[in-house]
């Protein structure tokens, strides 16, 4: 049982605690502009399922009945213990040639860009991680683990791993030791030198400290978040593609056949000797980070929250099974990423006469959608209500942040 969905209003309520005793004591960790974008990002994961067609499943199901030991019992307790421990295992070297490879890292490095670290950065997840992350889970299947144990103990797994995300929570003794905690986890996003690779367990910190990968936070070296080159976009689309567009243009450019291939599972930064010559990247240095935080006035915030709560409900009414058309659940899949990446222009701080246009557009198109689509109901009557707010929105966030003086230029404050 995938026991995710039943966690989101825990994890809506945790985040909300964690922002109000972040004000009460004086150490917010919250941005309205990272925060909407880590949310986004965790919504399209989710939807992005209602609109691919995994071979994972398919792979494993061939495992379980052609190539595996004698099935485990769901009912045996050992079962259980068993498939928690492996699971982690499983996940321990997923995570670590997430990082540790170039197609893989492409795929994870969406989870590492927030330069906040607070309970939404949890939910801050992949879209593209479908396309390999399920090899590594092939072992459990083998072994003869029920695949609703796998299911289970990878929601569970994935649960745990959203407490963790928070600077809220300090050492905490003996525990440290055997699992996962806000402190090692903490190193694991932090982009300082000595924090780099470290710490991949989802559950148990053991397996790095069995396999050389732990590292200690220390006091002496606070954690510094996101990544090295850093993404300077709240663009979901950009977030989920940057890394595969340069490993395509490198592909493309490099001059032998053997590095146009190797650029794809090479260690994570590696590039052709021959591009690295014509067409070197700059490799900012830590001292001179700033976060990505361009000055937005109060009107933009509320209407990326505003927009925040459409995608979440969008999300909702996919799950909640009532959508059987395939084409309609892609529509409504693009209407979300079309959603999340013209807010994300707002909240860049672009010119707002551009930004109103997108947007303008953006509606156009739903609305669009909505007179050719016929026999939709309640739906249509609320979508239509969306709209016009919507429209009405545009308006207001444009004339305040005309009135801002807002130019377009993307600067961090």
């Amino acid at each position: 049982m995938d026991l995710v969905v039943y966690a989101v209003p825990f994890f809506i309520l945790a985040m909300v605690l964690e922002l109000l005793w972040g004000l009460r004591v004086g150490r917010n960790t919250y941005r309205v502009n990272d925060a909407v974008s880590s949310l986004f990002l965790g919504t399209l994961s989710q939807a992005r399922k209602f609109v691919t067609l995994g071979v994972g499943g398919y792979v494993y199901h061939l495992t379980s009945e052609h190539f595996s030991l004698s099935l485990m019992s769901s009912k045996s307790i050992w079962t259980w213990v068993l498939a928690t421990v492996l699971y982690d295992l499983c996940y321990y070297w997923l995570h670590r040639l997430g990082h540790e490879r170039a197609i893989l890292w492409a795929a994870h490095v969406a989870h590492h860009q927030s330069e906040d670290y607070n309970l939404s950065t949890a939910l801050r997840q992949t879209s593209t991680g479908f396309l390999l992350g399920w090899v590594f889970y092939i072992p459990m299947f083998a072994l003869g683990v029920p695949a609703e144990v796998v299911v289970t103990v990878g929601s569970i797994n994935l649960i745990y791993q959203f407490w963790v995300h928070t600077e809220h929570v300090g050492k905490l003794g003996w525990y440290e030791w055997v699992f996962v905690t806000p402190s090692n986890h903490r190193v694991h996003h932090a982009q300082n030198e000595r924090y780099l690779d470290r710490n991949y367990g989802g559950l148990f910190i053991l397996w790095d400290r069995l396999f050389g990968t732990f590292q200690e936070e220390l006091e002496s070296d606070p954690p510094i978040y996101g990544i090295k080159g850093p993404l300077r976009s709240f663009n979901p689309l950009r977030a989920l593609t940057h890394i595969y567009a340069e490993l395509f243009s490198d592909s493309w450019n490099a001059q032998r056949w053997r590095d146009k291939l190797h650029v794809w599972v090479a260690r994570t930064g590696w590039r052709p000797a021959d591009l690295e010559a014509s067409d070197p990247r700059a490799k900012p240095r830590l001292a001179d980070f700033v976060r990505f935080d361009p000055p937005t006035n109060l009107s933009v915030r509320v209407y990326a929250l505003f927009q925040l709560v459409i995608v979440v409900a969008l999300l909702g009414y996919l799950q909640a099974g009532v959508v059987t058309s395939y084409l309609a659940s892609a529509c409504l899949v693009l209407a979300m990423l079309l959603t999340t990446i013209t807010t994300a222009f707002w909240i860049e701080g672009r010119a707002p006469l551009i930004n109103m246009r997108w947007d303008l557009l953006r509606l156009g198109i739903f609305a669009l959608g909505l007179v050719m689509t016929p026999g939709l109901g309640v739906f249509a009557a609320v979508t239509a209500a969306y709209l016009i707010i919507n429209v009405l929105f545009v308006l207001v966030v444009f004339w305040f942040s005309s009135e801002a003086g807002t130019d377009g230029s993307i600067n961090a404050a």
